[in-house]
């Protein structure tokens, strides 16, 4: 069977582990710091704080920012659900804007228009996330001109997107941005088997962000309320969470940056045979911003229905029958019953509606050979003509 994705370990990797799994510190140890700080200036940011995944690390994101009973999130419908649920674990009510059309990225055009209807109504979100599908950026400047006109804070979910470049940095310096997420799940682009981690420039951000990591607890006397009575003595400030990335996991998140540039190479050259092996195939390919040029975590196609005789179900079947694991990202979040209780209707977002009856996700990742990516192709094109 060939799947969607697939994590890429190494030799080099597994020493990496080995040499922690035998040194002093399992967790909260120097590899957690070594990792952020690989990450944190790969991407040209100031600060970087790992976390257990990237759903922690939007939680305690949107703590920093101040998030609470009351405020609003706004995000795209076509992420995965963590996206929205992190406003709900703070209490906010969660809005949807919807995509656009070629990138499937949350639209600019209509959170404009969105942002000028909240304000008449006093309703305008407190924190946006714009989710960067596939590993392409969203149009961040823009965005982030309409955060100063508009007064929000915007939380990259990057969760895709680590390795991918926009307007000549790379995605997650938040240049403009408050702060970023990315994802380290065994299908990402790289792995430390679960894992996350929030990028910043805000030193008082980071601050939170550490507190809220490790259980609102400070050692440092600098933000005691009193001396400290001992070298033993810590408080706690805040009500935080104990999402800590173990050293183990950061150590093979280490080893996996040294490869983040052969991995993304190899990617970006497989969507480009995608490109050109899937001409001529009822599918509309995904399109690229100019600024943009994504990690690909994923590649989407959306199948033009009009012009096969299967549906998407049967479609998935086939291929699978065939001996290929297709998948879809994503089901529009404010379908999700969940979301529909809480008064949310599928045709809030049409076009994200759309997207979901026609998408598609096809296998990429790094070891899949180009001999694969033919057969993969080859067989959609027999499916797509039965």
């Amino acid at each position: 069977m060939i799947y969607y994705g697939k994590q890429n370990v190494n030799d080099e990797d597994i020493q990496s582990v080995v040499e922690v799994l035998r040194s002093d510190f399992l967790t909260q140890g120097p590899m957690i710091e070594r990792f952020e700080r690989c990450v944190a200036d790969y991407c040209g940011a100031k600060y970087a704080v790992a976390v257990t995944n990237a759903t922690s690390a939007l939680h305690i994101a949107c703590l920093a920012a101040g998030l609470d009973r009351g405020d609003v999130l706004w995000t795209s419908p076509i992420t995965f659900v963590a996206s929205a649920n992190c406003g709900r674990y703070c209490g906010a009510d969660v809005d949807f804007v919807d995509i656009d059309i070629d990138t499937y990225n949350i639209s600019v055009e209509k959170l404009e228009e969105k942002l000028k209807d909240a304000k008449q109504a006093d309703k305008l979100p407190k924190v946006v996330v714009p989710v960067h599908m596939a590993g392409q950026s969203c149009d961040m400047k823009r965005i982030w001109e309409l955060a100063k006109e508009y007064g929000f804070t915007v939380l990259e979910d990057a969760s895709h997107g680590v390795g991918a470049d926009y307007m000549g940095g790379k995605v997650g310096s938040c240049q403009f941005s408050d702060m970023a997420v990315f994802s380290f799940h065994p299908v990402k682009i790289i792995t430390t088997g679960e894992g996350g981690m929030v990028l910043t420039n805000n030193k008082a951000l980071y601050d939170k962000l550490c507190l809220y990591r490790s259980h609102g607890i400070t050692r440092n006397p600098d933000l005691m309320t009193h001396e400290a009575d001992g070298s033993w003595y810590y408080q706690q400030l805040e009500l935080g969470f104990n999402y800590r990335m173990t050293d183990i996991q950061a150590s093979l998140g280490y080893s996996q940056m040294k490869r983040l540039e052969e991995f993304v190479q190899r990617r970006r050259y497989l969507t480009d045979r995608y490109n050109d092996l899937l001409k001529g195939l009822p599918v509309t390919l995904p399109g690229v911003i100019p600024d943009a040029n994504p990690s690909w975590h994923i590649y989407s196609v959306r199948v033009q229905l009009d012009r096969v005789k299967l549906t998407k179900k049967e479609i998935f079947g086939e291929m699978r029958k065939r001996g290929f694991v297709l998948n879809l990202h994503y089901i529009p979040v404010h379908t999700q019953p969940y979301y529909e209780k809480l008064g949310h209707k599928k045709e809030e977002c049409p076009e994200a509606m759309r997207y979901y009856e026609e998408a598609l996700t096809l296998p990429l990742y790094f070891s899949l050979t180009d001999k694969q990516q033919e057969e993969v192709v080859k067989n959609l094109r027999e499916v797509l003509t039965l």
